[in-house]
């Protein structure tokens, strides 16, 4: 499956976003995960938050690809 980000015509209707087709359970899930490392960032004080994004990304990314 390929991931399609929002494209700010979401519905609530059904079982899937009309605007991109995300499961509504799978657009649930992501905020959650955008909530938990918001409530990290926030907790440990980081000043430079982009810094620990672009981190945290590149890491997901690294243990992907040594996963495939």
């Amino acid at each position: 499956m390929k991931f399609i980000p929002c494209i700010d015509q979401c519905t609530k209707e059904g079982t899937h976003c009309e605007g991109y087709r995300r499961s509504h359970k799978e657009i649930a899930d992501t905020k959650q995960i955008v909530q938990s490392a918001i409530a990290f960032i926030k907790l440990q004080g980081y000043e430079n938050r982009e810094a620990f994004v672009a981190t945290i990304s590149s890491s997901i990314l690294k243990k992907l690809q040594i996963e495939s």
